[in-house]
Parts: C-alpha cells; sequence; structure tokens
C-alpha cells in the first residue's frame, strides 16, 4: 500500500487544521491506520490509530481531546483534525498503515509509512 499525506500547513496558536491521508489499492478497509509525527533530531512519536472498521481509536495523551482521528473507507482516506493546536505540535506528520486490522499501537506496529506533511504551530 501507498500513502500519501497532505494537508499540513502554517497556523497560529490555537487553530485547527486537517490532514488526509490518501492511500492506494483495494483492500484499505482492512488496513489498521495511524499518524505519527516528528521533529528534526526526535524519534517519531506516534500519535494516534484507528482500527480497520473505524470502531476504535487511540490517542496519545499529548493529543487526547484536541485531535480526532477519521477514516471513510469508500474513498481510502484517513483523516487527523487537528484543534487547538500549540506550538509544540510542530512537526512533520506521517500516516501508517498495518494490515492487522485491529487498532495498533506505536511506531513498530505499522509496516508502510507514507511521506509526511509539515505541521508549523506559531505561537
Amino acid at each position: 500500500v501507498q500513502l500519501q499525506a497532505s494537508g499540513g500547513g502554517l497556523v497560529q496558536a490555537g487553530g485547527s487544521l486537517r490532514l488526509s491521508c490518501a492511500a492506494s489499492g483495494r483492500t484499505f478497509s482492512r488496513y489498521a491506520m495511524g499518524w505519527g509525527r516528528q521533529v528534526p533530531g526526535k524519534e517519531r512519536e506516534f500519535v494516534a490509530a484507528i482500527s480497520e472498521s473505524g470502531g476504535s481509536t487511540y490517542y496519545a495523551d499529548s493529543v487526547k481531546g484536541r485531535f480526532t482521528i477519521s477514516r471513510d473507507n469508500a474513498k481510502n482516506t484517513v483523516y487527523l483534525q487537528m484543534n487547538s493546536l500549540k506550538p509544540e505540535d510542530t512537526a512533520v506528520y506521517y500516516c501508517a498503515a498495518d494490515p492487522r486490522g485491529e487498532v495498533r499501537i506505536g511506531v513498530p506496529s505499522y509496516d508502510y509509512w507514507g511521506q509526511g506533511t509539515q505541521v508549523t504551530v506559531s505561537s
């Protein structure tokens, strides 16, 4: 599966952005999906996950209550709605996919990672 993230940009603190990740392939609905983020010099941080049906989700404590992950299996797309953004949310955001369809938590749990999209939050 190939993944392409989009929707990043520059936003002021307190603002919102919605990231999208388009996936190729006919079996998208069988994949667990997730989002991670990375800043230079640091390890990639896992922030959100969703099961193949969308019925189960997971959020890291750092984003819980502010970010929402969702998916549209008819469009082969997963989303990350980011509200109340903070400067510490600044990072390159990556989407990920794994054929084991239940919620997968953690960067090593995903077999596929796409190219990232830059999110910059100004103070």
